[in-house]
Formats: C-alpha cells, sequence, structure tokens
C-alpha cells in the first residue's frame, strides 16, 4: 500500500511539471512564429514595463534634437564674401555653418546648420601655383571615356561658381545627409543675390579669427 501511495502521488506532480516547462517553450515557439509581433515590438513592451515599474530615469538626460527642431523655419541665414579670401578657409567655414558645428545644439545625424551664401566666388583666392596645376576632373557616370579635365583658371573663367562647391562637397558627410546639406549653400559670382528677404548675417570676419 506504501508503494502504490508513493507511486500516485508522484505521477501528477511529473505530470504538473511537464506542463510549466512547456508554457514558456510554447511562449517562445510563439514568439518566434511572429504571432505576437516582431523582436523590435517584444522589446518596447519590456522596456514600457520596466518604465512603469521603475519610473523615469533621471541619470538619462541626454538632449537629442527633433524634427521641430531641424526645421528649416528655425535656420539662421549667414553670407560670405568671398573676395580675396583663401579657397580652403573659405569653404571649412562654409561647411561648418552648414552642418551647425558652431551650434551647441549640434548633432552629427540631424541637419541642424543654417543656409549660407557666398558671394564673389569668381574672386576667391588660391596660394602658390594651383591655378595651373589644379586639375579637375569629370566624367558620366558609367563611361570613364568620356574623361575630361580642367585646371582651376580654366573652370574660374567658364563657372567660376564650381570651384567653391566642389571645395565644400568635400568637406560635407557623404550620403543622403550630405546630398542634403549641400543644397543648403548658394553661391554667386558677383556680389548681388536674391536673398536679401532673409536677412543674411556677415560671418566673413570669421574666416581669420583664431579659434
Amino acid at each position: 500500500m506504501m508503494r502504490t501511495a508513493v507511486s500516485v502521488s508522484v505521477a501528477p506532480t511529473a505530470v504538473t511539471t511537464r506542463r510549466c516547462n512547456a508554457a514558456p517553450q510554447a511562449a517562445i515557439r510563439t514568439t518566434r512564429s511572429g504571432t505576437l509581433g516582431n523582436t523590435t515590438h517584444a522589446r518596447s513592451l519590456v522596456k514600457a514595463s520596466a518604465a512603469q515599474s521603475l519610473g523615469v530615469d533621471r541619470w538619462n538626460d541626454t538632449y537629442y534634437p527633433t524634427g521641430s527642431d531641424a526645421a528649416a523655419v528655425h535656420k539662421n541665414w549667414y553670407i560670405v564674401d568671398a573676395e580675396g579670401k583663401t579657397l580652403g578657409r573659405v569653404a571649412s567655414l562654409v561647411a561648418n555653418h552648414i552642418r551647425g558645428k558652431h551650434s551647441p545644439g549640434y548633432t552629427p545625424s540631424m541637419d541642424m546648420g543654417g543656409f549660407v551664401i557666398v558671394i564673389n566666388a569668381d574672386k576667391v583666392a588660391v596660394t602658390g601655383r594651383k591655378e595651373e596645376q589644379k586639375i579637375y576632373h569629370r566624367h558620366a557616370v558609367g563611361r570613364p571615356g568620356s574623361w575630361k579635365k580642367e585646371t582651376l583658371e580654366q573652370i574660374r573663367a567658364r563657372i567660376p561658381e564650381r570651384i567653391v562647391e566642389k571645395a565644400v562637397k568635400g568637406m560635407l558627410p557623404k550620403g543622403r545627409l550630405g546630398n542634403h546639406l549641400f543644397t543648403h549653400m548658394k553661391v554667386y559670382k558677383g556680389a548681388a543675390h536674391p536673398h536679401a528677404a532673409q536677412k543674411p548675417i556677415d560671418i566673413t570676419g570669421l574666416i581669420d579669427a583664431k579659434p
């Protein structure tokens, strides 16, 4: 009788243990099958439950700009007179203000800069013998056989705006962000420009300013 009682009492315990172990395995299989959503949704649920149980994280107060912070209506306009100024110094100043590196809210992955107008691009200065030695290359996409080259002197006579544009383009990030930032630069070969209504801020004096 004692042996029979022991066998009867152990059997339900074993069944109960198997059922308890099967429950999380079924949940795991259900999660993997996608019926409860993808992994990102599951992680968001875990974070939400943790936030409710632990409250607000007072140590994680890092600021990250939103889309409204980077909106064009909040951007400043700047103007740079390139007459007699060194090409590299002009390009670095323009690139910094386009990216927003001068701003305390600068974030590398966001468009936090402003619009920059460059006038007198045809009178930008270069050092040494770059007028004859600096070469600009171009060719059609996928057809290097149409490769052409021009000196800085030749391109200054043909399209002087291209000199500043290429210099600034090389200082911007590559990819979608850099292509978007490049549209915030307006280059003109003369002193006239159609952006007087934006009341641009003159930052030409910062070209020779020492850090």
